[in-house]
């Protein structure tokens, strides 16, 4: 047996772990290979699912749309 990670929530600090503000990161697997979800709790909001191969080219996206993003 061995233990696994395979859920992370993301809040603000002192906010409780419902938040609608949080998020919650997950490791899934429908039978066809493990994949990330990212939900956003906030009701209507869905969540978004990462196949690991596909991550850098995502984040380099991300990261370029947040980079030019004015304050």
């Amino acid at each position: 047996m061995k233990i696994r990670t395979t859920q992370i929530t993301l809040v603000k600090d002192g906010q409780p772990i419902f938040s609608e503000e949080g998020f919650t990161i997950s490791i899934e697997d429908e039978a066809g290979g493990e994949f990330v979800t990212v939900s956003c709790h906030m009701e209507g909001f869905g969540k978004v699912a990462i196949n690991p191969e596909e991550w850098p080219a995502l984040r380099e996206a991300i990261d370029q749309m947040v980079s030019a993003c004015r304050d």
